[in-house]
């Protein structure tokens, strides 16, 4: 939008995955307000499908919500070389303890695009080869399987919540509908 300007930016807390600013922003009418900002580093994320079809998804507790959260396998890329495929590979086995050699591109998502520039590249791996867990110290995920149209509906009844995970499932069913009408 023309007419606004960040004129300053201030950092405030610097974590080990996000670090936090107060912008000073301008608009065209000589007013400023301080707006936060969130930057992180970006992550990947991998809708696994199964031979019958069934979508795996990851069972984690998540302390923002306080509760346990149903996703799609996700993580932070390892080094700014790391390619978001490559983290989705990697987090496909750590998390699942399946690999795959047949990963495609899906969608990014913007995870909070009000405040924060997180970017998740989401990815769908298929042909899965059961391989072994490799999770990060501190991390307890439970795998469960589930057909997407029980998916669709945990999503409309507010049951999946999480923004990747709902982006991810509704573009696959809209990608599954397309190729059907083919």
């Amino acid at each position: 939008m023309e007419g606004i300007k960040r004129t300053g930016r201030n950092l405030v807390y610097q974590g080990s995955i996000l670090d936090m600013y107060e912008d000073t922003m301008e608009f065209a009418d000589g007013k400023s307000a301080k707006w936060d900002f969130i930057h992180h580093e970006g992550a990947a994320a991998v809708l696994p499908v199964t031979s019958t079809g069934k979508i795996l998804m990851v069972r984690q507790f998540r302390n923002a919500i306080d509760r346990d959260a149903l996703e799609i396998p996700a993580g932070l890329k390892d080094s700014d070389s790391e390619t978001t495929y490559e983290t989705a590979k990697r987090e496909l086995e750590e998390e699942t303890g399946y690999k795959s050699d047949n990963i495609e591109y899906l969608l990014t998502v913007i995870s909070a695009i009000a405040y924060c520039d997180e970017h998740v590249d989401v990815y769908v791996a298929r042909d899965l080869v059961k391989s072994e867990q490799h999770l990060d110290d501190g991390e307890y995920v439970e795998v469960l399987e589930f057909e997407l149209d029980d998916l669709c509906t945990m999503i409309r009844e507010g049951k999946l919540m999480d923004s990747k995970t709902v982006a991810a499932i509704m573009a696959y069913k809209v990608m599954t509908l397309e190729n059907q009408s083919k």
